[in-house]
């Protein structure tokens, strides 16, 4: 049983109910309970932590719960629901306060047979526009984990779209120079967020800005937390998985400056997009007149883990693993893929006609996957869709003269922009059953509208929300001709 819409499957079933079997493969492999429970182990009063990119027993974390007064759960992202289910369901007799934030329709369990988390607090908030629901969660995780002392542990479970969801706007603050530097709101947050997303900026340059504009991000919240132990576990949506930049950091060390942040402002040209409230404190960050975000060596570290349970690559390989079952010939290409989206779709599609020339990288049946995250540059009154619809809605023009091969574009979270939509399909037929429905494939992505043109053409791909995070997926399948 598949978790798409099998209207995907109206084109070509035969050809596309394999590639769906893929992609729920790659999906089951990131669920993120039992991503938790994969490096989480209680046996008795000790609880250990295996990282899955180390697993020797050797290198594993083990903390003795009865040295703590108090254990505090807190979680922000898309993923966080399941993730403090997974450590209530080994810890709930020790847990003493939790608060987890999560996306609008993502708090409740998607098994129905599971139950929400009873000792810990979760609640629903804004993504990718922050709204007062993620201001007061921000506020109030603040607050929890300021109470944590020096023999209490802290852990922190972090997931993609954390940093729109756990808002906590930067406080007023009082400049070396005497002067003061009033409090960001909201509003001001929603506007920066706006432009960044408009100007085709990369989710690390979003979170950096977001970081100097925030209480919370780039290593606060460990700041708020200290001296209590803290453990980090993060399921990682971004390139590469650095710390700092899943759900913006909140508890490692920022390694980004207000220098690279008025680089981010210069680059996109957004000293007329941003509030001026905004501008001013990254000005006076960059004089040195207010301190930056805590950097590593900070004290406030000492007593901090942190590890990745899974991410993109951990998608990437059970897919080629399922591909490989399946009987295609299968490579992993990359995980760092970055771009405009119309463009990638252009090399993926040159991928494909590779294979059916040559046979390279692996000859036909073939299944190349790449992962990471691509941007669209919004022009003026854009239409509907997200990042991997464009990327779909892309590829099915130069698709259209070359039969066998099919690009996928997923988002892993199922909502890919502001969407109900997880991506899209195309092959060489989508323009055509675009042009039966009246459609043209050419205007509809200049005006990046691919939302109506997919699902007019059965190309939409439809999950509803998955509950996980690790960025987007990308396939060239080829078939035998």
């Amino acid at each position: 049983m598949t978790r798409f819409d099998t209207s995907v499957l109206t084109p070509d079933p035969d050809a596309r109910r394999p590639i769906l079997a893929v992609l729920d493969a790659a999906l089951d492999a990131v669920d993120p309970f039992a991503a938790v429970q994969n490096v989480l182990q209680r046996q008795d009063e000790y609880l250990t932590v295996t990282d899955p990119a180390a697993p020797d027993p050797a290198h594993a974390l083990t903390y003795d719960l009865r040295r703590y007064r108090r254990v505090f759960v807190v979680a922000a992202g898309k993923a966080a629901a399941p993730m403090s289910r997974a450590v209530e369901s080994l810890l709930q007799d020790r847990i003493n306060g939790g608060l987890a934030v999560t996306k609008y329709d993502h708090a409740q369990p998607a098994d129905a047979a599971s139950t929400a988390p009873s000792s810990i607090n979760i609640v629903e908030a804004g993504h990718p526009l922050p709204d007062e629901a993620g201001v007061l969660a921000g506020q109030e995780m603040l607050a929890l984990v300021e109470q944590a002392g020096p023999d209490d542990l802290v852990i922190a479970l972090l997931s993609g779209g954390g940093s729109a969801l756990l808002v906590a706007p930067a406080h007023e603050i009082n400049g070396n120079s005497g002067q003061t530097y009033p409090a960001l709101t909201l509003s001001d947050m929603q506007a920066m967020t706006d432009a960044l997303l408009a100007c085709g900026a990369t989710i690390n340059e979003m979170n950096c800005l977001r970081k100097h504009s925030s209480a919370v991000k780039g290593g606060q919240l460990a700041r708020a937390a200290a001296p209590a132990t803290l453990l980090t576990l993060a399921l990682s949506d971004v390139i590469g998985s650095p710390f700092d930049v899943i759900a913006s950091g909140p508890t490692v060390p920022d390694v980004s400056t207000w220098a690279d942040a008025w680089a981010i402002v210069e680059k996109y040209g957004l000293t007329s997009a941003l509030p001026e409230v905004i501008l001013n404190r990254l000005q006076a960050g960059l004089a040195g007149d207010i301190p930056d975000t805590p950097k590593p060596h900070d004290p406030v570290f000492a007593a901090s883990k942190t590890l990745v349970v899974a991410d993109n690559r951990t998608a990437a390989g059970a897919a080629l693993t399922k591909a490989t079952e399946l009987g295609y010939n299968t490579i992993l290409l990359s995980t760092y893929v970055e771009g405009e989206a119309a463009e990638v779709a252009k090399v993926l599609v040159g991928l494909g006609r590779e294979v059916q020339d040559s046979g390279l990288p692996v000859p036909a049946p073939a299944c190349l996957i790449l992962g990471g995250e691509t941007t669209v540059s919004l022009g003026d009154n854009p239409g509907k869709g997200g990042r991997n619809q464009e990327l779909a809605l892309a590829a099915s023009l130069p698709l259209q003269h070359l039969p066998g091969i099919t690009i996928v574009s997923l988002a892993t979270d199922g909502t890919d922009g502001p969407t109900d939509s997880a991506g899209g399909l195309a092959d060489n037929g989508t323009v055509h059953r675009g042009e039966l429905a009246g459609l043209s494939a050419a205007e509809h992505l200049r005006r990046h509208d691919a939302y109506p043109y997919l699902r007019a053409t059965a190309d939409l791909l439809l999950t509803g929300p998955t509950q996980t995070n690790v960025n987007d997926l990308l396939f060239v399948f080829v078939q035998e001709m």
